[in-house]
């Protein structure tokens, strides 16, 4: 007699959630061994310079640690691989912290002088500072972005507004300058100082300024030998008295923005 086939169960499995690893990036070491310079801050460069590099009643070098909540003692010790105090073992030799003409170089394998100079001591930010290439490149890219800046305002200004920022620069020799050499000496000075430039761009004052020099230069109004009181060059009626202890053409431009300047500056204007 033939055997009756068993029936095969089948069991439903739910799919499964494959997880999947994504892959970590490597994480950028917070201390890079390398070479690393250090220079003197205001473009200071003396022919030796010798910062403290231990603890004195005279130079505190202390740091202060946030993780313990207190002050840590710090000292360079050549023979050591810490710089800080509670961490040095043994018989200790002193080396010397020297800058020499303004820069001082520290090898990758002495790693606890940089520490100390990088992380520990006191007058870094102050005194001196670490050269980054990076830090460095920003900053010339914010010089160059504002020269650019600079150089576009000065070319697209009229003569006139050059003429008052030139006069803070050069003084009563711009009276005898050309247009172009105006326009040449603008584009120079924004691109050597392009900060002042456009703070004197900015600054109505400088305009107003001109037009009280032009027009004492031109003889259409007249300041005191004193200095102290500007009147009409044709009839000698006062227009006003400068504060004392101020500039007198600073005063006036002051002046012309008051309602009774502007119709004295609308004159002004006219007869320039």
């Amino acid at each position: 007699m033939a055997k009756k086939a068993k029936a095969v169960e089948t069991v439903e499995v739910a799919p499964q959630e494959v997880a999947v690893k994504t892959p970590t990036k490597p994480t950028k070491p917070s201390w890079e061994i390398k070479d690393r310079i250090y220079y003197l801050k205001g473009n200071k460069s003396p022919l030796t310079l010798t910062i403290p590099g231990k603890h004195t009643r005279k130079h505190a070098l202390l740091y202060f640690d946030p993780t313990s909540g207190k002050q840590r003692e710090i000292r360079y010790a050549t023979n050591q691989d810490s710089p800080l105090v509670d961490e040095q073992k043994g018989e200790c030799t002193m080396g010397h912290i020297r800058f020499h003409d303004g820069t001082l170089t520290v090898k990758k394998e002495q790693q606890n002088w940089q520490n100390l100079l990088s992380l520990y001591h006191r007058i870094k930010g102050k005194l001196y500072e670490e050269f980054s290439a990076v830090e460095e490149a920003e900053d010339d890219l914010d010089m160059l972005d504002l020269q650019i800046d600079a150089l576009n305002a000065a070319r697209n200004m009229d003569v006139d507004q050059a003429e008052a920022i030139l006069r803070v620069e050069l003084g009563s020799k711009v009276s005898s300058m050309s247009s172009k050499e105006i326009k040449r000496d603008l584009l120079l000075f924004a691109r050597n100082n392009p900060q002042l430039f456009i703070s004197l761009a900015n600054d109505d004052n400088v305009q107003l300024r001109n037009v009280a020099i032009r027009a004492a230069e031109a003889g259409i109004i007249n300041l005191s030998p004193d200095q102290r009181t500007f009147t009409w060059g044709s009839n000698g009626r006062k227009l006003m008295n400068v504060p004392f202890d101020e500039n007198p053409y600073s005063a006036f431009a002051a002046f012309l923005k008051t309602d009774e300047g502007v119709e004295i500056y609308k004159s002004i204007d006219k007869k320039l």
